[in-house]
C-alpha cells in the first residue's frame, strides 16, 4: 500500500529524501503523514501535508530543516531533510490519515502505515 524509501547513512549536516509511494490505491485525496521513531523511544510525528499539498505541519524540532511535500499525479508523498544532526536517527514512516479526523499529529489518527525506512545520522 505504502512503500517509504530513501533512508540511509549521512553525515551530520547532510541531506536526504524520502520517498513513500503508495500502490494499490490513491491517497491524493488523504492527509499525508510522516513518523520517525527512534530506538527505545515512542513513534513522533514529524510533518504532515494536506490533501492538496497547500498546507503544511511540523514538529518544531525539524521546522526549517524538513519539507514535506507531494505529487498527487505520481501517488507520492516525499520528505526532504536538510541539515541532519544525530538525533534525527530514526526509522521513518509515512502514513495515511484518516478521514474526517484533524488530529495529524496523533500516530492512532493514522490507518495506513508504510513500512518504514532507516536514517541514521553520523556526527
Amino acid at each position: 500500500q505504502l512503500q517509504a524509501s530513501g533512508g540511509g547513512l549521512v553525515q551530520a549536516g547532510g541531506s536526504l529524501r524520502l520517498s513513500c509511494a503508495a500502490s494499490g490505491r490513491t491517497f491524493g485525496n488523504s492527509v499525508m503523514g510522516w513518523f520517525r521513531q527512534a530506538p527505545g523511544k515512542e513513534r513522533e510525528f514529524v510533518a504532515a501535508i494536506s490533501s492538496s499539498g497547500g498546507t503544511t505541519f511540523y514538529a518544531d524540532s525539524v521546522k526549517g530543516r524538513f519539507t514535506i511535500s507531494r505529487d498527487n499525479a505520481k501517488n507520492t508523498v516525499y520528505l526532504q531533510m536538510n541539515s541532519l544532526k544525530p538525533e534525527d536517527t530514526a526509522v521513518y514512516y509515512c502514513a495515511a490519515l484518516k478521514h474526517g479526523t484533524s488530529g495529524y499529529r496523533s500516530q492512532y489518527e493514522y490507518n495506513y502505515w508504510g513500512q518504514g525506512t532507516l536514517v541514521t545520522v553520523s556526527s
